[in-house]
């Protein structure tokens, strides 16, 4: 699930940078998908 939703920010912070305006938002979203994508393989089920 966290996988999906870094994926699904990062698309959207590289969509991000046709939009001048945002700014600031896109690092946000940018590292909020950093975590998401960590947290995933942190916490994950491990196979045995």
């Amino acid at each position: 699930m966290f996988l999906e939703i870094g994926i699904i920010l990062i698309v959207l912070w590289l969509l991000g940078f046709t939009f001048y305006p945002l700014g600031g938002l896109i690092h946000i979203i940018l590292v909020i998908a950093v975590i998401a994508i960590i947290w995933h393989f942190i916490t994950g089920k491990k196979i045995l």
